[in-house]
Formats: C-alpha cells, structure tokens, sequence
C-alpha cells in the first residue's frame, strides 16, 4: 500500500538520461563541441548506473 508514493530510482535515472543527451544534442548543434562532450561523458554515466539496477 505504501509502495505506491514512492518513486522508481530507474524512471528517475533515466529522464536524467535523456534530458542530459537533449542537452548535449543542443549544444552541438550551437557549436559547442566541448560542452557537448562533457554532456555526452555524464549522459554515458548516467546510463551506466541505469544498468546496474
């Protein structure tokens, strides 16, 4: 019964996935190769921890 208010830890890590690639998709597309790279670098964490769980 309880279960139902809280949140599921791979939902959450993976709207963090996707925000962080659409943020580096944004900026390559302005240009900013190295924000880019740093983006894709934490969206690539991000996506190893989402699959350990």
């Amino acid at each position: 019964m309880f279960g139902l208010f809280k949140t599921d830890p791979k939902k959450k890590l993976d709207q963090e996935y996707k925000a962080l690639l659409e943020q580096a998709m944004h900026a390559q597309r302005g240009g900013d190769i190295r924000k880019y790279s740093e983006l894709t670098e934490m969206a690539e964490a991000k996506k190893k921890e989402l699959d350990l769980l």
